[in-house]
């Protein structure tokens, strides 16, 4: 039953119905005590019915209120099946993407403050169990995430509204099937990896202006995301890995915190920011000279590992071949330790190409989706990150062989004894051995920070890399 205008609810009075969701309806109404205006949801009466789930409810109500975030929808108050919360002005990001896709600037910028909000509410052991572009407005101020911590239960008419349940340890909440992650339909409980995976659902809708997943039942529906990949999209190819990380069907292979996914999407929208700078002030001929002096450092760099007297060399590579992708080109492009081959991953698909110093013809060894090209010291094999693996191939071509597993690979060196260090987003420098197996740690992190782009120093004994802590550069 809709509530009239000037109906009170204890101090609060209805002014106009905002619309209606899972959790029931929702209505602009004024605070008479503190002269404000606030959202009151009015509750689904299964709630007054069902005391286990009121306990629930009340339960987490209280601890939703004590949420303090810029990024999240305050709850101010409850009352007999009522919710006061914070009124966001704006529309949801559901009516956004209606529009099309968003800018790759605006998908970060949303995507760092809804996993922040994330990271705030799951370290407090609250799970959203229902992320979805509808339960994101828009606001003058940034993204806000509503109804956090509340089951939904909401059934439509088509398969991206439709529900299913889950069973946890207090009764029966429901969840819109096109953003739940896989395990959920295995009767598993929803945790932080959850929520994260229905993330990189609106990231790939944002981006896409499409469901990640769609199909005509709900039965199919189910079978897509439990089955099948979504669509490739038009992303940078971090941002790519990242999106695919967070989509893993098995929740072990995740990204499994908001931190880490804060600290990446932070980290691509600083070089991204530094590389729209740069083109802003500079045109094509300085970034000519800047890929001059990358390939003149790293002929002397691999020269004086081999202890061999530098020479000149010179080249000409057309700028469209190269991907680059502001800070991010260092791991798309290397040379053999003899300096007469450069090894780049380009293309729209990421193939692996070689092309020689002297030469205008690119070879490409048939591989795609591959970036951090490294060369073996003896220069006879490519090794590359593809996908959450480490792998290498003949320079001369054939079939790749995996060296280990390795997520979200930033930089990798092999050294002369046939090891290989390489840098992983989930922490410090890991080895291995070139032969395959199990990597063990190399260096160590805080909590927060990042070991990355680690190179070979003359000698070929020591490792410089970058040190970076909460994505800041320091």
């Amino acid at each position: 039953m809709k509530l009239a205008s000037g109906v009170r609810l204890g101090p609060y009075e209805i002014v106009a119905p905002i619309g209606a969701g899972g959790m029931g309806e929702v209505y602009r109404a004024r605070d008479t005590r503190l002269d404000r205006t606030v959202a009151i949801k009015i509750l689904p009466a299964e709630f007054a019915q069902d005391a286990k789930l009121r306990m629930r409810f009340e339960r987490e109500a209280k601890t939703i209120s004590s949420l303090s975030h810029p990024h999240i929808c305050a709850l101010y108050d409850i009352g007999p099946e009522y919710l006061v919360m914070e009124h966001c002005e704006g529309r949801t990001l559901a009516q956004r993407i209606a529009d099309g896709p968003l800018p790759i600037q605006q998908v970060l910028d949303y995507g760092i403050q809804i996993a922040d909000a994330l990271d705030k509410a799951h370290r407090q052991g609250i799970i959203h169990r229902d992320l979805k572009p509808s339960n994101i407005m828009l606001t003058k101020s940034g993204v806000k995430l509503l109804d956090f911590g509340l089951a939904k239960q909401r059934i439509g008419s088509t398969p991206e509204e439709a529900t299913v349940q889950q069973v946890t340890e207090e009764g029966k909440i429901l969840g819109t099937v096109q953003y739940m992650a896989p395990e959920l339909f295995h009767g598993k409980e929803a945790d932080a990896r959850s929520d994260i995976f229905a993330l990189g659902l609106m990231l790939y809708e944002m981006i896409t202006g499409k469901p990640a997943f769609s199909a005509p039942s709900k039965a199919s529906l189910i079978a897509a995301i439990l089955e099948h990949q979504p669509a490739p999209m038009d992303a940078p190819p971090p941002l790519d890995r990242l999106i695919r990380l967070c989509l893993e069907k098995d929740p072990d292979r995740r990204w499994q915190n908001a931190a880490d996914v804060t600290r990446e999407l932070e980290w691509l929208a600083e070089t991204r920011s530094q590389h729209v700078a740069a083109t802003k002030r500079l045109n094509w001929l300085p970034w000519a000279a800047a890929l001059a002096a990358l390939l003149a450092v790293s002929v002397w760099r691999f020269a004086a590992i081999r202890s061999v007297a530098p020479r000149v060399e010179r080249l000409s590579i057309a700028l469209n071949e190269m991907p680059f992708a502001g800070m991010f080109a260092a791991e798309l492009m290397t040379i053999s330790p003899d300096g007469k081959q450069i090894v780049y991953s380009g293309g729209d698909k990421l193939q692996l190409q070689v092309r020689s110093i002297d030469s205008f013809e690119t070879r490409a060894l048939g591989i795609e989706r591959a970036h951090t090209p490294f060369v073996s010291p003896d220069g006879k094999w490519i090794g590359f990150a593809s996908g959450r693996e480490l792998r290498k191939v003949p320079l001369s071509g054939g079939s790749p062989a995996t060296i280990c597993e390795a997520p979200e690979v930033h930089g990798a060196v092999w050294t002369p004894d046939d090891t290989i260090v390489f840098a992983s987003s989930y922490g410090g420098l890991r080895r291995v051995s070139a032969n395959g197996g199990t990597s063990v740690p190399l260096t160590k992190t805080t909590s927060r920070g990042t070991h990355r782009w680690p190179a070979l120093l003359p000698g070929g004994k020591s490792v410089l890399y970058t040190a970076l802590e909460d994505g800041s550069g320091n």
